[in-house]
C-alpha cells in the first residue's frame, strides 16, 4: 500500500466534487472522483492498520434500511461507520408505522433527525430500489431545506435494482492491489460471465456494476451469457459508450469459453434473464404466489440447460497465463460444497477462497470512504489531522 503521504498528494491533485452528494450510481461520478474514493479509502486502511484513530464525528446515526438480505454489506456498512465513530440504527420497517400508511417522505425525515447516513438496500423489485432511494433522497432535502433536519442525511446505493456501487468499487480496489495501480488496469481483460446457479431471482445489479465500472478504467471488459440472460439494456449501452470514451472495449458473447480466453480476471456469477425479473416484479407485486412458482419452476428449468456454464479447472486454463484472478462479490454457489452444481468448482474456489474474502473487505473502507469525503469539504485536511493527532485507536 502507498504511504500516507503519497496518497493526500494523490487526493489533492483529483478533481471532481463528492462534498455534499449522495453516492446511488458510479456513472454519475466522474472518474476523478472515483479514484478520490479508492485513494480515501487506502489513506483509512493505512491509517487503521497504523493503529491511529479515523473517528472524525463525535456523534451522529448511520441509519440502513435493507429490504433484502444482507451478510457482507450489511457488516461493511456498520464497520464503516463505527470507523468514523458514528453510531449505527437499523430501521425494521416491520415495527415502524409504515405498515400503518406512513410515508416515504415522512419515516425519512422522522429517521433523519440526528442522521448523516442513510445506507439502503433494495433490490428485490426491479425499476423500484433506485427510484425508492431517489424519493428518500429528495425528502431528506425538502426536510432539510425546510428547516426540519439541522443537517441533510446523504444515501448511500448499498445495492438496488441497477447497480451496487459499494460493491464493484471494492472489486476496483482488488484490481488495483493486483496489478499495483489504477493504471495497470488499461488494457487488462475482464470477462463478467454468467454461470449455473440452482436458484433463481438473483438480482443484475453485480454484474451491471462491473461492466458499469471497469470500462473506465480502460479494462477490455466482455460479459458472456446464454441467450436469454440479457441485463438491463441502457446498462449495457452505457457500458459501451464508457469503453469508447476511455480507451477500454467492451463486447457480448454468449460463450463462456470465449470470454475466459486469454482473460485477466474472470467474474463468473449468476443472475435472472431481465425479462424474468420483469415478470418476477409484476408477480411480486400482485402477491401471485402460485404465478411466482411457476415462474421459478420454468426458470429453474431453463437455468438447468446451461450447467456447463462453470468456472471450473478447464475454464481456468483458458485465461491468461492459465492463473486469471477469479473474482466473486459471495457467497458462490461452490459445486459440491453449497450446492449439487454451481457457479465454481470447489477446487478453484478453494485457491482463490482468500483472495475473494480480501476483496470483500475493501468494502468497509470504500464505504467509509464515501461518506467521508460528502461530510468534510477538504479530505486531505482531514487524514492528515488525524495522522498528525496518532491517537491510538486500541490499546495494541
Amino acid at each position: 500500500m502507498s504511504n500516507i503521504q503519497s496518497l493526500l498528494k494523490q487526493i489533492a491533485a483529483l478533481n471532481g466534487d463528492l462534498y455534499h452528494k449522495d453516492f446511488l450510481l458510479t456513472w454519475e461520478k466522474s472518474v476523478d472522483e472515483l479514484k478520490k474514493i479508492v485513494a480515501v479509502a487506502d489513506a483509512l486502511r493505512w491509517l487503521r492498520r497504523e493503529n491511529i484513530s479515523t473517528r472524525c464525528f463525535d456523534s451522529g446515526l448511520a441509519v440502513s434500511i435493507f429490504r433484502d438480505q444482507s451478510t457482507r454489506t450489511r457488516f461493511s456498512y456498520f464497520s464503516a461507520a463505527n470507523l468514523l465513530g458514528l453510531g449505527v440504527q437499523d430501521l425494521d420497517e416491520g415495527r415502524s408505522q409504515i405498515a400503518h400508511g406512513e410515508t416515504v417522505r415522512e419515516t425519512a425525515n422522522m429517521i433523519g433527525f440526528f442522521t448523516e447516513f442513510i445506507g439502503i438496500r433494495d433490490d428485490i423489485f426491479l425499476g423500484a430500489g433506485h427510484a425508492y432511494m431517489q424519493e428518500v433522497a429528495a425528502a431528506v432535502e425538502d426536510g432539510f431545506q425546510a428547516g426540519v433536519l439541522e443537517q441533510r442525511p446523504y444515501l448511500v446505493n448499498l445495492q438496488s435494482d441497477i447497480d451496487h456501487p459499494t460493491q464493484s468499487m471494492a472489486d476496483l480496489m482488488q484490481l488495483k492491489s493486483h496489478f499495483g495501480s489504477l493504471e495497470n488496469l488499461r488494457g487488462k481483460k475482464i470477462a463478467m460471465t454468467w454461470a449455473y446457479s440452482p436458484s433463481y431471482g438473483k438480482p443484475l445489479s453485480v454484474p451491471q456494476g462491473v461492466i458499469g465500472l471497469m470500462p473506465r478504467f480502460g479494462m477490455e471488459v466482455v460479459l458472456a451469457h446464454p441467450e436469454g440472460y440479457q441485463l438491463i439494456p441502457d446498462v449495457v449501452e452505457k457500458a459501451g459508450t464508457s469503453a469508447k470514451e476511455s480507451g477500454g472495449s467492451f463486447q457480448v458473447v454468449n460463450s463462456m469459453d470465449e470470454a475466459f480466453a486469454g482473460a485477466d480476471v474472470v467474474y463468473p456469477k449468476s443472475w435472472a434473464p431481465y425479462h424474468v425479473m420483469e415478470k418476477r416484479t409484476e408477480l411480486l407485486r400482485q402477491n401471485d404466489t402460485a404465478g411466482l412458482k411457476e415462474l421459478e419452476k420454468d426458470c429453474l428449468a431453463n437455468n438447468a440447460r446451461f450447467k456447463d456454464w462453470e468456472c471450473n479447472e478447464a475454464k481456468m486454463k483458458l485465461t491468461r497465463g492459465g492463473d486469471a484472478l477469479y473474482m466473486h462479490c459471495l457467497p458462490a454457489d461452490i459445486s459440491g460444497v453449497s450446492c449439487a452444481a454451481g457457479e465454481v468448482a470447489a477446487s478453484v474456489f478453494e485457491r482463490y477462497r482468500i483472495p475473494t474474502y480480501i476483496q470483500a473487505g475493501f468494502k468497509p473502507y470504500v464505504i467509509a470512504a464515501v461518506m467521508l469525503a460528502s461530510r468534510f469539504e477538504d479530505p486531505v485536511k482531514l487524514l492528515r489531522a488525524m495522522k498528525r493527532r496518532a491517537f491510538g485507536r486500541a490499546g495494541h
